[in-house]
């Protein structure tokens, strides 16, 4: 076979592109190897969202280990993936299966990770927060959510950790040439140093082991290698083809929680009101989860619904005057439909303790209620 010139190039240009990606992971690899065996026993904690660059972490950090000898892998690892308990199901099930298949190979692999979930207190959950206190769906210039179900939830792990070997370092899967919203999350920590630390978490110190990798990099090298706990990366693929976005990845700053409800395309809550469309979500109905899109049409009918001036108290829950929490008969409305969604799609969509939590926030605030108007009524007539 005879090669054109271009078809020469072309080759050349490929042989360097590996060759140049090997060398890039080799030295992540070799810098990941270098600080595991560092004189601390401080933990790792790996935050995974189940997307390409928090995965790419995980099998580099996975195969270094898996490359030291049984005698180094001392230092103990956690897998922390974060669920908001409104994850989309697509998304969700991945994850799940993914951390399944990992925990399952640990125990072959002999290695020190442990994988953890977190989710949200109950009582600050998506649901109760909505239906039980009132609040309207999440905006812009109201985004209650990320910090109740996303960092909160993060943070409490890893305080307890540093609570109990008085410093931990957090591997993220951030870099430089992300979106914008990652380049300030990679900006933020940069403090001189491999590891540095966290702003708001004392104990806490932040290792970026992909900072300088592009994206084509990251698919490249996920597409090239199966994944060291088993199976392959194609899974992942196909989300990211289905979707054609990117995760919201594990959120630990109040100052970066634009990387979720951003007008890029990217997996999140099937709830989420931050964004006018959630195009990852019906982009991924289109290839094979149609029965999916009455959650879809749940979520906008809720945008709405949320900022109908009739379905607002007259007054906010400090008692002032002004645009306030759903009304009672409002946040019966949506649990009404809510429970009714649960049945059409087949999944369940929230807890027996959340409805449980709801209807004693319901109580408690009727009861509130109550007693102001009747303090109005005693100072209207003793006036």
């Amino acid at each position: 076979m005879t090669w054109t010139g271009n078809e020469k190039e072309e080759m050349a240009q490929a042989a360097l592109t590996e060759h140049d990606l090997r060398a890039k992971i080799g030295a992540i690899k070799a810098e990941i190897k270098d600080e595991y065996r560092g004189a601390s026993d401080r933990p790792w904690i790996i935050g995974f969202s189940g997307g390409k660059d928090s995965t790419l972490v995980l099998h580099l950090v996975v195969e270094s280990l898996l490359e030291l000898p049984f005698s180094e892998r001392t230092r103990p690892v956690h897998v922390v993936a974060n669920d908001t308990l409104v994850e989309s199901p697509i998304v969700q099930s991945y994850v799940d299966m993914t951390l399944a298949h990992l925990r399952e190979a640990l125990t072959g692999l002999q290695l020190p990770i442990e994988v953890i979930k977190t989710s949200p207190a109950t009582d600050q959950t998506f649901w109760v927060n909505l239906i039980g206190r009132g609040y309207p769906a999440p905006t812009r210039l109201f985004r209650w959510c990320t910090d109740r179900m996303k960092i909160r939830p993060t943070w409490e792990f890893i305080k307890r950790e540093t609570s109990n070997y008085k410093e931990v370092v957090l591997l993220l899967g951030v870099r430089r040439n992300e979106s914008s919203a990652r380049a300030k999350v990679a900006k933020r920590y940069d403090n001189g140093g491999r590891l540095n630390p966290h702003n708001d978490i004392q104990g806490c110190l932040v290792y970026r082991p992909i900072l300088e990798l592009s994206t084509e990099d990251v698919w490249e090298y996920l597409t090239t290698n199966p994944a060291p706990w088993g199976g392959d990366h194609k899974a992942l693929m196909a989300l990211y083809r289905n979707a054609a976005g990117g995760e919201c990845p594990i959120v630990i700053d109040a100052d970066t929680q634009p990387s979720c409800g951003s007008s890029s395309i990217r997996f999140g809550c099937w709830t989420c009101t931050v964004v006018e469309k959630d195009k990852s979500f019906r982009n991924a109905m289109e290839k094979g989860f149609e029965h999916l899109i009455p959650m879809a049409e749940f979520r906008d009918w809720l945008q709405k619904f949320c900022y109908t001036v009739s379905n607002r108290m007259p007054e906010r829950r400090n008692g002032s005057v002004g645009l306030g929490p759903l009304t009672f008969e409002a946040r019966q409305e949506i649990l009404d439909k809510l429970k009714d969604l649960e049945q059409n799609v087949g999944i369940s969509l929230i807890s027996h303790d959340e409805v449980a939590a709801i209807k004693s926030i319901w109580q408690q605030d009727r009861s509130s209620n109550l007693i102001r108007k009747v303090d109005r009524l005693i100072a209207l007539i003793a006036k």
